[in-house]
């Protein structure tokens, strides 16, 4: 993590740390709803066989599906081989926000199938995704499990960075990819190592099977990159079959990719998540999804375990900090809490976007000190968000350009590759994770170069830029549009 201190004579710090956030584990969603099975036809013992190049476990996990009333001839899209691995693939034509999947809430894994098995009451208090996490493990060992031929398909591990080798990740140098991977690898450590000691060990009767760290970084690698989030009464949830389902940049909306239904009428009695197409579909093709629309290339290698195409999908993350050292402290700490802000701010700027809107008005705060140190007093507090807003001063402006450049340059010096290197090697046919590791440290470096090109062009804005007095004589009439003092003649 850069740290630079005295961005006035406060000492208020300016930071550029990674920044690991665990915030979500997936970025989908769907809903539930169960009918009665269609009475046996002739029609409905036709084949549903799949590509024979699929493994013997897809079809076995197929055959359960149709066993259990899930899937059947019609279904429009089935499993099949695509570039990311496995897929969905239409068998038809299928419309935009047409249904694809429809899977009954009795075959998800979410808290609510934690709290109903028999390692629902040692479960109790745990984060959601770490009691999943542990059910996902004890039923992995079960022989008898309702999903064990879902775990016999699932991956071993993912492209995700949290899996990369040292030899691997030190092609992160200098990313704040690399540091939020080593924060959350240790988060996942002492998450495993506190349930080991608290829950695991305790109740060797409901943990046969011995659970190492690994297996738990597979449970943890498996939520990250296939569980749906943000649903309907739902914080995390594993769906067999839709978590096929794969991402494209192609598809610019979240919106029409699910739909959670049910319960509702005297022959529905569960929730169903329903999985629609956002896009038209030929036949032959992969159905996709967008996974989530905000998230930035270093979230979706960590996520996922692959980077997105689209150079807006590169991001920074700037953090400003008001130092406790600050004489200030206290009043700007007031401030900042009083409009939404705290201590610390983390700003994420996206390649060929502009800067977040909060992020100049928190900048000239932490920056403020000297002969502008008057307007944290008490009688600008309401109005001081809107002072911010513009520039206070031309030294605090020419403080703000200078620190920020700095970081930039120093951030930049961090790298072992330029984007010129980086570049050259896109060129090449690079094994996947390098890959992941050329686009996110070209991407960051393409960010911080233009963050650094922001504030040299305000740097040479800054003599004719309007500070607060200036705005403040023109308020009282005693300054022309100009800039000129306007005297009074007496009469």
């Amino acid at each position: 993590m850069a740290s630079l201190s005295g961005l006035s004579s406060s000492s208020s710090t300016f930071l550029f740390p990674p920044r690991t956030t665990l915030t979500h584990l997936y970025a989908l969603p769907r809903g539930p709803n169960l009918h009665l099975k269609k009475a046996l036809s002739i029609k409905s013992l036709q084949s549903t066989e799949l590509d024979p190049s699929l493994s013997p476990e897809v079809h076995t996990f197929w055959k359960w599906l149709r066993d259990e009333g899930v899937i059947s001839n019609k279904t429009p899209a089935r499993p099949g081989v695509v570039p990311e691995g496995l897929g969905l693939i239409a068998q038809r034509d299928i419309a935009r926000n047409e249904v694809v999947l429809e899977i009954p809430k009795r075959l998800w894994i979410n808290p609510d199938t934690v709290s109903a098995s028999e390692i629902g009451n040692v479960c109790n208090g745990l984060k959601p995704w770490i009691a999943v996490a542990l059910f996902l493990l004890r039923e992995k060992f079960r022989d008898d499990s309702l999903w064990r031929l879902y775990f016999d398909i699932l991956p071993k591990q993912t492209n995700s960075t949290v899996f990369w080798s040292e030899e691997e990740l030190s092609e992160l140098q200098g990313t704040q990819l690399l540091s939020t991977t080593l924060g959350v690898k240790e988060y996942v450590v002492s998450e495993f190592k506190k349930l080991e000691e608290e829950v695991i060990l305790p109740n060797k009767k409901l943990f046969p099977s011995p659970i190492t760290i690994d297996d738990f970084f597979w449970a943890f690698g498996i939520l990250r990159s296939r569980a749906f989030s943000r649903m309907r009464a739902q914080n995390l949830v594993l769906i067999p079959l839709v978590d096929f389902i794969n991402h494209s940049h192609k598809v610019t909306s979240e919106e029409h990719a699910w739909e959670v239904k049910g319960p509702a009428g005297l022959f529905s009695w569960d929730y169903l998540f329903s999985l629609r197409s956002p896009i038209p579909v030929k036949a032959g093709e992969q159905v996709v999804i967008q996974y989530d629309i905000n998230k930035s290339n270093a979230e979706l290698a960590l996520d996922y375990g692959f980077i997105d195409p689209l150079e807006e999908r590169n991001a920074y993350t700037l953090t400003l900090e008001i130092s406790e050292s600050d004489p200030f402290y206290g009043d700007k700490l007031d401030i900042a809490e009083a409009n939404g802000w705290s201590e610390s701010a983390y700003f994420d700027i996206f390649l060929n976007r502009p800067l977040p809107p909060a992020m100049l008005p928190y900048l000239r705060l932490v920056a403020l000190g000297g002969t502008d140190a008057f307007l944290l007093e008490t009688i600008f507090r309401n109005s001081i968000l809107g002072h911010l807003e513009y520039p206070i001063s031309h030294a605090n402006e020419e403080l703000i350009c200078r620190v920020v450049r700095q970081a930039c340059k120093s951030a930049l010096s961090g790298y072992n590759t330029t984007i010129e290197e980086d570049e050259k090697l896109k060129g090449e046919k690079l094994e996947s994770r390098l890959e992941i590791a050329v686009g996110i440290r070209q991407g960051e470096k393409k960010v911080l170069q233009q963050i650094d090109g922001m504030f040299k062009e305000r740097e040479l804005e800054l003599n004719e830029l309007e500070y607060y007095q200036e705005r403040r004589l023109k308020d009282l009439g005693l300054c022309g549009e100009q800039g000129d003092i306007i005297f009074w003649e007496p009469k």
